[in-house]
C-alpha cells in the first residue's frame, strides 16, 4: 500500500536525480518548452520537458532504474527507465530522440550515459531531448525529480538602485 507521503509527492522516493542533458556553463539546460498537463487522458497538452541540447550529446539516466524500453517508436529513438521503490506503481522517465546506448532489462544509474540525443526538430525547431515523466497512466512534470538545488540557476546578486537614497545611518 502507498504511502500518502509518496502519493503526493510525484518523485517519492527519488534522491538521486540529475538533469538528463548537460547545461553547459550554466550547470542546467534551457527548458524550451515546460510541462502542460492534458485535461483528460487524451486531451491536449504537453506530456514532459523540452530541454535544448545538441544533437549527438550524451543524454543521461535522470535517477537509477531498470530499462524498461529501448527501441524506435514513429521513427525516432525512445528510452524508457522504471524507478522502482518510487511507490505503486512506479515512477517510469523517458526520453526521445534518442539513440539509446543500453537494453532493454539493463540496471542504470542517476547520471549514467543511456543514449545520444538525435538530430531533428521532433518536440523543438531545433534539437532538444523530450523528458517525460509517468506513474501508470498518469503523466506528471519531470522537473519535479529534481531537487531544488539543480532547478536554480545560481546564487542572488544584489544590485544597486538609482535615484533612491540610502538609510538612514549609513547603511
Amino acid at each position: 500500500r502507498e504511502t500518502r507521503a509518496a502519493a503526493e509527492s510525484p518523485a517519492g522516493g527519488v534522491t538521486d536525480a540529475v538533469w538528463p542533458v548537460d547545461g553547459g556553463p550554466r550547470g542546467r539546460p534551457v527548458v524550451e518548452r515546460g510541462f502542460e498537463p492534458p485535461r483528460s487522458p487524451y486531451g491536449p497538452g504537453h506530456r514532459g520537458v523540452d530541454l535544448r541540447a545538441g544533437a549527438g550529446l550524451p543524454v543521461r539516466a535522470a535517477a537509477a532504474g531498470r530499462v524498461s524500453f529501448a527501441g524506435r517508436v514513429a521513427g525516432r529513438g525512445v528510452l524508457a527507465v522504471d524507478h522502482p521503490g518510487t511507490g505503486r506503481p512506479p515512477l517510469r522517465t523517458t526520453y526521445e530522440p534518442v539513440v539509446p546506448a543500453v537494453r532493454k532489462g539493463e540496471r542504470v544509474r542517476a547520471g549514467q550515459v543511456v543514449g545520444h540525443l538525435q538530430g531533428g526538430g521532433y518536440h523543438c525547431a531545433t534539437a532538444c531531448l523530450h523528458w517525460g515523466l509517468r506513474r501508470g497512466p498518469a503523466y506528471l512534470d519531470p522537473l519535479s525529480l529534481l531537487p531544488p538545488r539543480l532547478l536554480t540557476a545560481g546564487h542572488a546578486r544584489l544590485l544597486p538602485v538609482f535615484g533612491i537614497p540610502p538609510p538612514a545611518g549609513g547603511g
